[in-house]
């Protein structure tokens, strides 16, 4: 396991290259103008002294280079030097910086990033605690009034933009009912019991938003991959060697059955912060989701490069993990 994992994190370093290399071109080459925004007084003169001052005078191969080595080198260095406090080589180095606050877009993605990971962590949570007792029920159940039930649910679930449903949870539990607040305050600090159920409130639309999108899919997985385990051989022999249902289903059935749908799980956490960009716009989150739109709509082509490139690092990451947690799952798996 531990070669394999070895190999796999080599092999992902020629992939996160290729990958840095295709975001870069398409973003560069588009067609934006970090003077666009810019007043129209100012001189030529002056717009081409600023795209100077960015590095856009240099050729494209320099460019990604030094983009390159500001991200993969620069950035970690500082991220070292600002958790140990160490002073690495001459500590002041060059960093992938925003067009528009010209701030390092590192400490912009860090300073958001808490906002985000406490709404997409804790979706992920709530969907699986929510899609696996469904998918197994369903499955032994199957036909039932619960299977069908969940059944509708899940297509309902699964077929609903998070945008809609985010848009009726407003209307429904803030305004007319008023039990949640519709706008994230994500300056509100937790100092006591008030100000802790005040954060679990404006957490509860923007978490089961994404939460009931991702489980729907979820229970569809779990449920089409008990329903393959509990007609196999190994069901019938734990049965007839007197084995409880609860045992024989929740324990041997349940583990493998969750082989096929960890990949799942493992995959969809990127695509839940994809999600996160139109909920963190519909309830003001303050999260990356809403930065990456900041700088879409500035022509920020910094800062839009370097979340794009970190959503794909969370894509090959997780595609690792659920590599690896098959062999912790299933023992019939090695990895040579």
């Amino acid at each position: 396991m531990f070669a394999f994992t070895i190999r796999r994190l080599l092999f992902a370093i020629p992939t996160l290259l290729a990958i840095s290399f295709i975001i870069f071109a398409i973003l560069d080459l588009a067609p934006s103008d970090p003077t666009g925004n810019l007043p129209l007084t100012i001189p030529p003169e002056v717009r081409q002294q600023i795209r100077d001052s960015l590095g856009l005078d240099e050729p494209f191969p320099v460019r990604y280079a030094l983009w390159l080595k500001q991200f993969f080198i620069n950035e970690p260095i500082n991220l070292i030097e600002g958790w140990t406090g160490w002073t690495i080589g001459e500590g002041d180095r060059l960093r992938v910086t925003s067009w528009a606050t010209r701030s390092p877009v590192v400490d912009l993605i860090i300073e958001r990033m808490p906002q985000t990971l406490w709404v997409v962590g804790m979706s992920q949570v709530i969907a699986v605690l929510i899609a696996v007792p469904i998918g197994v029920i369903s499955a032994y159940r199957q036909y039932s009034w619960f299977d069908q039930i969940g059944t509708f649910v899940s297509m309902v679930g699964f077929s609903i933009p998070t945008f809609f449903t985010g848009l009726v949870f407003i209307v429904f539990f803030s305004v007319e009912l008023q039990w949640f607040p519709s706008i994230y305050d994500t300056n509100h600090r937790v100092t006591d019991w008030e100000s802790f159920v005040f954060q679990i409130k404006q957490m509860i639309m923007p978490t089961m938003v994404l939460a009931l999108a991702t489980a729907a899919q979820l229970s569809r997985y779990m449920r089409a991959s008990m329903l393959d385990n509990l007609s196999q051989d190994y069901v019938r022999t734990a049965r007839a060697k007197g084995m409880t249902e609860r045992v024989v289903v929740w324990i041997h059935v349940l583990r493998n059955s969750m082989i096929p749908v960890v990949t799942v799980i493992a995959l969809n956490i990127p695509t839940i912060f994809g999600g996160a960009i139109i909920t963190e716009q519909i309830f003001r989150v303050n999260g990356i989701g809403q930065l990456l739109i900041v700088g879409i709509q500035g022509a920020d082509i910094p800062l839009v490069q370097t979340l794009t490139f970190i959503f794909a690092v969370l894509i090959v990451l997780f595609n690792l993990i659920a590599d690896i947690l098959y062999g912790i799952l299933d023992p019939r798996i090695r990895y040579e």
